[in-house]
């Protein structure tokens, strides 16, 4: 504790030393050190303007990949559906010994296909996303490869089940498949047939309540890899070069410290110059603080909106601020020039 306590005495010594040297050093020196300040605050608003918008663009971009490939999942998940609806006819009703699994069904798996390829590029979720893509890849396949065998099977299995042979099992049962006259799906094609659907739109298996990935069919997973690029897109829409709690202070903050500064000027120039602060220092004070501010409401829409062209980093945007930048710096520097010329000293050993 005495060695904290004693390096705080050596701090505020130094401090006020040097607040000693400030307070009794040459006004046109402090004004020298002003200025100084003041050309850092708008070079530094405009390498954070800069900064700021290219990272700010770089996520967006990165968040409308993102943003398309769910679109692409959402659609390969209505076309699972559809080829859901439209094979569970063609087994129940026997068309498939005529049409095998139809057209409809051919054109809604290779639209997943499509949809899945297309997906994969704007993927978000790092390996794991990675690994789901290749998973309900691997699902499509073992779909198509089940609807091929049911479809070789059916001729043998569907005879057997269509009443050719005596039904087996309870009289029960056979009396109830004759009274209704409609064939369950086990009957027109056996156990295959069932997987095959399953395959498609069986639910997630539980354990103990809880939901066991990976268990379910291929809507199931296409749902899981879209709740999983969800989560991606909130991340990358919630990265810290689109939140406000960071863009406003990064692109205003300069021109707090600057806003100061000039202040400081003011207090100088009034009690050394009974001069007011020039026009051009608020002039360069403004204009500083209207490029951060402009900026990170750009910044706020885009992320908003996922701009395909973000405003803030528009050829004109880019164009126009640094110039309007560059003008507060010469404004800024000419605003000291008139007070800081009333004292030329010449310089030591020159010949008088």
């Amino acid at each position: 504790m005495r060695g904290f306590s004693g390096v705080g005495r050596s701090l505020r010594a130094a401090l006020a030393t040097r607040w000693a040297d400030v307070r009794q050093a040459h006004p046109t020196r402090v004004l020298r050190w002003l200025r100084a300040g003041v050309l850092a605050m708008v070079a530094t608003t405009a390498l954070l303007y800069l900064v700021v918008s290219t990272q700010a663009g770089h996520r967006i971009a990165a968040a409308r990949h993102t943003d398309r490939a769910i679109d692409d999942i959402v659609n390969a998940q209505d076309a699972a559906r559809a080829a859901n609806t439209t094979l569970k006819p063609v087994f129940t009703t026997g068309q498939v010994a005529l049409i095998g699994t139809g057209t409809e069904f051919a054109n809604d798996t290779a639209r997943i296909n499509t949809e899945l390829t297309s997906a994969v590029e704007g993927n978000a979720a790092g390996r794991q996303g990675l690994t789901l893509f290749q998973f309900v890849q691997g699902q499509l396949t073992t779909c198509l490869q089940l609807a091929e065998s049911a479809v070789r099977d059916y001729s043998r299995i569907a005879p057997q089940s269509t009443g050719t042979s005596a039904p087996t099992g309870t009289g029960a049962d056979a009396g109830t498949r004759a009274g209704t006259g409609t064939a369950t799906t086990a009957d027109l094609g056996g156990q295959i047939v069932k997987d095959t659907l399953d395959a498609l739109n069986h639910p997630e298996e539980t354990y103990r309540g809880q939901a066991v990935a990976r268990t379910g069919g291929l809507i199931q997973t296409l749902a899981d890899l879209n709740a999983l690029e969800q989560d991606a897109l909130a991340r990358q829409r919630h990265s810290a070069w689109l939140d406000p709690a960071v863009v406003w202070p990064l692109l205003v903050g300069p021109s707090a410290v600057m806003l100061l500064l000039v202040l400081a000027t003011g207090s100088v120039l009034a009690r050394h110059f009974r001069r007011p602060a020039s026009r051009r220092l608020l002039s360069a004070l403004l204009v500083s603080t209207g490029v951060g501010v402009v900026t990170a409401v750009l910044v706020g829409f885009d992320a908003h909106d996922l701009a395909a062209h973000p405003r803030a980093v528009h050829p004109v945007t880019l164009t126009v601020a640094p110039a309007l930048l560059a003008a507060a710096a010469v404004l800024a520097y000419l605003a000291y020039r008139p007070r800081l010329a009333e004292y030329r000293f010449p310089r030591p050993g020159a010949a008088s």
